[in-house]
């Protein structure tokens, strides 16, 4: 059997990539043009001083948790970038980035197989690719005898596992199904699985082991409680699908230029109002699209359409 394999495909206005095993995505990632990744390192001038310093680079503010010990406010320094703007639900949070030492650098490059795009043959929608995006939407995601309920707060992300099995297996195979979907969606932070109440401390125990089971390192969580609740905190350096996804016009958008590039000559974009906003902000996208197309690219608004539901067609 061949060993899981990161594909990538650097499209119009973001660059997608994921990891692939058995023909199905098991992790993706997202990375939109004009992005600061994590692991890139960057001048910046010190705009405040104190426990939560705040550095300027490249017009953008990061915040600095650990400070920035010896260096004076509006002096220079170099910083590396921790935690990239999460954007979606959370636009006010600011990027993270710590002092360092390091000389300025991009961050590391995704390692893969880089995909002709657009192709004539569509890796990403053979490995489950729309079916990952339509997770993302509606935080809706099915397993055998069970589904989950995604949701974004504030405070962390939570699971919530419900279904027609019997409340020990459910718990087992909802724990399974649930770190399966942290990975494949990048879900970082804290996070919270809310299980079947289970009396049996042996089904918990294997409730927490199938999390063990499927959730890469570096992970810390707790055992499951009495109630049905585990917790797991995981390192945060990027937005989840999810929160990408909660940009809806913006995520759509993104989605519609993916499936329009197939498309030869000129073409009509018809899509709800919001998306088309996105749209016609970015007309620097739009002309690489009329390239890639070969002809001219014209916007129709329909507001009686789905925010997902954007199509091309000829004019």
């Amino acid at each position: 059997m061949p060993s899981p394999e990161w594909l990538i495909e650097r499209g119009i206005g973001e660059t997608r990539a994921v990891l692939v095993d058995d023909g199905r995505i098991i992790e993706a990632r997202i990375i939109r043009d004009g992005d600061v990744p994590a692991g890139t390192v960057l001048t910046a001038q010190l705009k405040s001083t104190g426990r939560n310093a705040v550095a300027i680079a490249d017009g953008q503010e990061y915040l600095l948790p650990k400070g920035a010990p010896g260096v004076t406010e509006g002096a220079r320094l170099n910083i590396e970038v921790t935690r990239e703007a999460l954007g979606g639900s959370e636009p006010w949070k600011r990027p993270l980035a710590r002092k360092t030492d390091l000389p300025p650098r991009p961050a590391p490059t995704l390692q893969g197989r880089d995909l002709q795009f657009p192709a004539a043959s569509d890796e990403l929608e053979s490995a489950g690719w729309s079916d990952l995006l339509d997770e993302a939407r509606s935080g809706l995601i099915g397993f055998p005898g069970g589904e989950l309920r995604v949701s974004l707060t504030p405070a962390m992300t939570l699971i919530d596992v419900d279904g027609a099995l019997p409340p020990a297996e459910l718990a087992v195979a909802g724990a399974r199904a649930a770190a399966a979907a942290i990975r494949r969606h990048g879900i970082g932070g804290s996070i919270g699985i809310d299980l079947p109440t289970v009396a049996s401390k042996t089904a918990r125990l294997a409730a927490a082991e199938a999390v063990d089971e499927m959730l890469p390192k570096p992970f810390e969580r707790t055992a499951v409680n009495g109630f049905g609740f585990l917790q797991i905190v995981r390192p945060r350096t990027h937005a989840s699908l999810l929160e990408l996804a909660s940009d809806s016009a913006l995520f759509e958008a993104a989605a519609l230029y993916r499936w329009a590039a197939r498309e030869v000559g000129s073409i009509r974009i018809v899509a709800h109002p919001a998306v088309v906003a996105v749209l016609e902000r970015n007309p620097t996208l739009l002309d690489r699209l009329s390239m890639q197309v070969g002809g001219v690219i014209t916007l129709r608004a329909d507001a009686s359409i789905a925010i997902s539901a954007g199509h091309a067609e000829r004019p």
